[in-house]
């Protein structure tokens, strides 16, 4: 598995300019995505709904609304 393409634009474009603040969201090779956030897990686990789960490898991460929506327009559709 491999990084094929950032999503959206990069942080540097989003106004880190010291790179200690890099929200980022990847293409990956296999057509998943990959991003990086802040870790959220221990606050906002008991925080899903009742239909929502999390496995024990997964964690929950927080990604700038400004990183998604500069990523929309890279999204595909299908």
């Amino acid at each position: 598995m491999k990084i094929v393409r950032r999503i959206g634009v990069p942080p540097r474009e989003r106004g880190s300019a010291s790179g200690a603040n890099c929200p980022d969201v990847f293409e990956l090779s296999d057509g998943n995505f990959a991003v990086i956030g802040k870790e959220a897990t221990a606050e906002l686990d008991k925080e899903l709904p009742a239909d929502a789960s999390r496995a024990d490898h997964e964690r929950i991460v927080i990604v700038s609304r400004e990183t998604l929506v500069r990523a929309k327009a890279d999204i595909p559709d299908a």
